[in-house]
């Protein structure tokens, strides 16, 4: 499975620019995935409904499957496990996609699009931090990776389809 990060610092963009990359990527009809990676303890299930309960009574995973949506929870008590591991384990509901992109994580190795703005005061992750592939700015930046302008959505998507979409998985467009 294809997975590449959209990184960067808190307003930079991330979340416009991954909804951008799956609107776009979806014309080429590829089935996208999207992770959203937090490192804040979130209770994503709801105390009080049943499958709180299952969860509870001691369900690894509990299912919630309705007319229009499904979603699984399951506990984080894998703290043992790798990133890697973790993600594998997580994106194998979403098989059928032919790719998936996780907005932040910048950790964990997998090809990493940053997004960078200087009116935000801050040094660019591709400066600090080993694993950026490419920054996405309207800025002028030294950077020793690719640099993609916000502006020209078309060249990253490009960038994408080339390096990280099987090309027998992208249709007409």
């Amino acid at each position: 499975m294809k997975r590449i990060h959209v990184v960067g610092k808190k307003n930079h963009g991330k979340t416009t620019l991954v909804a951008d990359l799956v609107s776009e990527l979806t014309r080429y009809g590829l089935q996208i995935g999207t992770i959203k990676h937090t490192h804040h303890h979130h209770e994503l299930d709801t105390p009080g409904k049943d499958s709180y309960s299952h969860r509870l009574a001691g369900a690894k995973a509990v299912g919630i499957l309705g007319p229009s949506m499904s979603a699984v929870f399951s506990p984080r008590d894998n703290l043992h496990m790798s990133e890697h591991d973790k993600y594998a384990h997580f994106v194998a509901s979403m098989s059928f996609c032919d790719l998936i992109i996780v907005e932040g994580d910048t950790h964990t190795p997998a090809p990493k699009l940053e997004v960078w703005r200087s009116e935000c005061g801050t040094v660019p992750l591709a400066l600090e931090i080993d694993g950026i592939s490419a920054i996405i700015t309207d800025d002028e930046v030294e950077a020793t990776v690719p640099r993609f302008s916000r502006s020209s959505l078309v060249d990253v998507i490009q960038w994408i389809l080339t390096n990280h979409v099987h090309p027998k998985a992208i249709g007409p467009t």
